[in-house]
């Protein structure tokens, strides 16, 4: 695998790895993940499960976590346009209660592509620009008795540290009435959790 570049955001737990693709007449060639190379940034990294998803243009999905077992994500667009969204539930943190977003979209021209690392202590979801697929490779297995939604539209989010422009995109795609189902509508608000 040929990364490139390793990247933290906002929150510096939170990590973009981007990747090489070989492009050329023919269309393009990349390995999208070489465990040897992952545990160099992210140690102990390992995969319990893999989730494809597709989801429609005006999508909201999320904000979703678990525990028992606790389960990190590690999350790319294989094509379309999605936004990343994650929100920082450790209870103590000094940036509890804030949510950031980070654009991922994904055409075949491009000559790279990008992982995003979504550590445990942080909720996860995504809205979408276009149709898209995306993977994400899991830390732990899918348990629905663990697992929580908090509504990406509960009024104590702090979007103090989100870009200005994926939150105007967001705000934007909830008043045309984005797709989000009831479990997240009616997810917790952040003091629930």
């Amino acid at each position: 695998m040929k990364i490139i570049e390793t990247k933290t955001l906002v929150f510096p737990e939170i990590k973009v790895i981007r990747y090489r693709r070989f492009n050329d007449d023919r269309g393009y060639f990349t390995e999208t993940f070489r465990q040897s190379d992952f545990i160099k940034t992210i140690p102990g990294f390992s995969i319990k499960q893999i989730n494809e998803s597709r989801s429609k243009k005006g999508v909201v999905r999320g904000l979703h976590t678990q525990w028992n077992p606790y389960m990190a994500k590690l999350v790319r667009t294989i094509s379309g346009h999605m936004v990343d969204l994650f929100l920082d539930i450790r209870k103590g943190s000094p940036t509890y209660g804030k949510i950031a977003a980070y654009d991922m979209p994904s055409t075949c021209d491009q000559n790279f592509n990008e992982w995003i690392w979504i550590p445990i202590g942080f909720a996860h979801g995504n809205f979408y620009r276009q149709d898209s697929t995306i993977e994400y490779f899991c830390t732990g297995e899918y348990s629905p008795s663990c697992e929580v939604g908090i509504s990406p539209l509960a009024e104590d989010l702090d979007w103090s540290l989100c870009d200005k422009n994926l939150k105007q995109q967001f705000d934007a795609l909830i008043k045309s009435k984005a797709v989000i189902s009831e479990k997240y509508k009616q997810g917790l608000i952040v003091k629930q959790w």
